[in-house]
């Protein structure tokens, strides 16, 4: 998220990314409204382009090419992107109400989600048939065009059954009226349209057939803060065909009737066109075309379609690069070295992305002298990933703080984000949460938005802390620039239970339970560079609790551990190397990589905290020749909400392994190996290609399963 500039004022919702929907964002985009926030609720993060489709199944396109990714196109927009399934408005309060989130409150809302073929008047085809984007309006095409099918189908040796209506579908079959039977090991289901269950019960004006009524200005009957475009109305006075021709034209009237609205101006009319040009794809390098009773064919016709789809694409596929502004003036008294040095990384990153650098944080804490107490275990003296307090009890208490502005748009999304990264440190000592004091700040603000944000983020954030049995006992809230979130955690472990850093032990294998990559895909989503797809699996990554896999670890006999956070695994594991003094061989190719990552680190995209995690680089040995290797990179890249980093004996590797693999944990994998301390100056030797891993672990059943080829790109199961 970037610092708030102006102060929200309204709330565009936006539910569904179809083809009025997009061209909205994009024109927003080009032209922002300040004071004016937009949020895209969508089921389906890459929203196909229906004129693509068939080509995507022929394998013209690739599925990138027939898909408008909505991450990049909402970032552009400064839009928040939800992921998730619409299931009722509440018109009255107006708020969006989600299957998987809280409800989403809005000052003018619109509707753009298609249609589905309509299977709920023939028994079984819910059930046994495969829903296509229905083509009702084909019957209305002339009969010279529909003859040129007729002969393509012919050509091809398929049957035409016509006037012979589905009384029933079952596995395999369908039932035709006369009791006729055909046989199918695959049904596709492409019918007339009818709009989604949900929308019959939000009180909107419908038809007959369950659309929204809508004016010509686009806003829903008797609902002027309502929009709605696409194959979900009913367009007054005209029947539209259910066609994605209509709403592509209708995007630039809808996205100026918001602005309009937004403004207090009069709205204009979205007058369609009376006929539109169709060209169908069928199935090879060959379409067929109609406009005003003129039918066109041939492979010329379809190059022409394939011209105007491509650059159709391009206008949402190719968005420019956001501008990286530097953070300060350039002025005769600034030290222009150091304001390069700002400049650079003038974009700066959220989540663990914001911490301070691990070298600056030594240093500035080298120089206090806490209190001396005998009740503090671990602290100050001994840092750990949380301290450690003697209660005088079987337990010793478990502390820990974590405070970061926020690296996602969705409040409710960061508040879970933030309460799994604040409970992971007391997972990784092998500690019970307890309870929990949450630090709060929200974006300057009307009173309304602020108690939106503020509520979204705080329940999210609960939900975690409830899963995990920690109870959030109090806290305390701010305004600021930037939305931000912190916790206090206090936990329990038994004496002598603890997991420290200063536990490896020569022999040990190391385990890490998750996934690396989250540094770089969210400074590339920064950027518009990442795909939705990537930031949304990230975003699963993040909220996917440690809990089991510490418990896993313990069950295996782990006797050292860490979070892998902040300062990336480099960081971290040098941290558990230090106080153990020994050796570790690292093999890179087994590190498990968040999908995408392997791409914006190849397109050089790293997080603002990267930069200073490089500096630990001199724990490396051989440094010169191992940093050419491409995913050299991740090992700095700093992590939130990251995974378990785990040291146990190597016996008991295999095993453990396959236990947190079968929890959901299904990056998990043994990434290296402890051995005694040398000479070597360096305590970190990368293995580049898993051959001396292999000859550590000692070949047979062992090393097969754990070093074997490269894991593939994976996200965990939220636990």
């Amino acid at each position: 998220m970037q610092p708030v500039t102006h102060p929200v004022l309204k709330d565009v919702v936006l539910i569904g990314a179809g083809h009025a929907h997009v061209a909205v964002l994009r024109m927003f985009a080009m032209a922002p409204l300040p004071g004016t926030r937009f949020t895209l609720i969508t089921r389906e993060v890459h929203s196909p382009y229906s004129g693509m489709l068939p080509g995507l199944i022929a394998g013209h396109y690739r599925f990138d090419e027939a898909h408008i990714d909505t991450g990049p196109l909402a970032r552009a927009a400064g839009a928040r992107l939800y992921q998730d399934e619409v299931i009722d408005l509440d018109l009255l309060n107006r708020r969006v109400l989600c299957r998987s989130r809280p409800a989403v409150p809005y000052d003018l809302l619109s509707i753009n989600i298609g249609s589905t073929p309509n299977t709920a008047q023939t028994p079984g085809a819910n059930e046994h048939a495969i829903p296509v984007k229905p083509i009702d309006g084909f019957l209305a095409f002339p009969q010279v065009f529909r003859a040129a099918f007729r002969e393509v189908l012919a050509a091809r040796g398929i049957a035409v059954l016509a006037g012979a209506p589905v009384r029933g579908v079952d596995a395999g079959s369908l039932a035709l009226e006369g009791g006729s039977e055909v046989e199918a090991d695959e049904i596709l289901w492409t019918t007339q349209a009818r709009p989604a269950a949900w929308i019959a019960g939000t009180g909107l004006a419908l038809d007959g057939g369950g659309f929204i009524e809508v004016e010509p200005t686009l806003q829903a009957k008797g609902r002027e803060e309502v929009f709605a475009a696409g194959d979900i109305i009913s367009f007054p006075c005209r029947d539209l065909p259910k066609s994605g021709v209509y709403a592509v034209r209708a995007g630039p009237v809808l996205a100026d009737n918001i602005r309009r609205a937004l403004i207090g101006a009069a709205l204009r009319p979205f007058r369609p066109q009376r006929e539109a040009l169709y060209l169908v794809s069928t199935g090879d390098a060959y379409a067929i075309g109609t406009r005003n009773g003129m039918v066109l064919k041939g492979g010329w016709v379809w190059r022409w379609k394939d011209w105007i789809d491509r650059r159709f694409m391009r206008r949402f596929n190719e968005l420019p690069e956001m501008a990286q502004q530097s953070a300060l003036p350039a002025t005769p008294l600034a030290d222009r070295e150091a304001l390069k040095e700002i400049s650079a990384l003038a974009m700066r990153c959220g989540g663990c992305g914001a911490k301070v650098g691990a070298n600056v944080l030594a240093r500035a804490l080298a120089a206090l002298v806490p209190a001396a107490r005998d009740d503090v275990v671990a602290g100050l003296d001994a840092p750990d990933d949380a301290a450690l307090v003697d209660t005088g009890g079987e337990k010793l208490s478990v502390q820990s703080v974590d405070y970061f502005r926020a690296m996602v748009d969705d409040p409710y999304l960061f508040g879970q984000i933030a309460a799994n990264h604040a409970l992971g440190d007391i997972y990784a000592m092998g500690g019970e949460p307890q309870s929990a004091l949450a630090i709060a700040t929200v974006p300057f603000g009307l009173e309304s938005k602020i108690e939106a944000d503020l509520s979204a983020m705080l329940l999210g954030a609960n939900e975690v802390l409830h899963a995990a049995s920690c109870a959030l006992v109090g806290g305390h809230t701010s305004e600021g620039a930037e939305l931000a979130l912190g916790f206090a955690v206090n936990g329990l472990v038994h004496r002598g239970a603890a997991l420290r850093k200063a536990g490896l032990r020569p022999g040990d294998a190391l385990i890490l339970t998750k996934p690396v990559g989250t540094g770089t895909l969210l400074a590339a989503d920064m950027r518009g560079k990442a795909r939705a797809r990537w930031i949304m699996a990230a975003y699963a990554h993040m909220v996917a609790s440690s809990r089991r896999a510490a418990e896993i670890l313990r069950e295996h006999a782990a006797h050292a551990a860490t979070d892998v956070t902040g300062f990336g695994l480099i960081g971290h594991l040098v941290e558990m190397i230090r106080p153990s003094d020994v050796d570790v061989t690292l093999a890179v190719d087994r590190i498990p990589l968040l999908e995408g990552a392997r791409e914006t680190i190849a397109m050089g995209i790293f997080s603002s905290l990267a930069p200073q995690n490089v500096r630990l680089r001199r724990a490396i040995r051989r440094l010169e020749s191992v940093a050419r290797h491409p995913l050299y990179p991740i090992l700095f890249d700093p992590q939130t909400a990251g995974g378990l980093l785990a040291a146990l004996p190597l016996e008991r590797a295999a095993g453990c392994v396959d236990a947190l693999r079968e929890a959901g944990y299904a990056g998990a994998s043994v990434i290296g190996i402890v051995s005694q301390r040398s000479s070597e100056l360096e305590p970190v030797m990368l293995d580049l290609d898993g051959s001396v891993l292999a000859q550590a672990l000692g070949g047979g059943p062992i090393t097969a399963a754990l070093v074997g080829a490269p894991l593939q790109e994976t996200v965990p199961a939220a636990q």
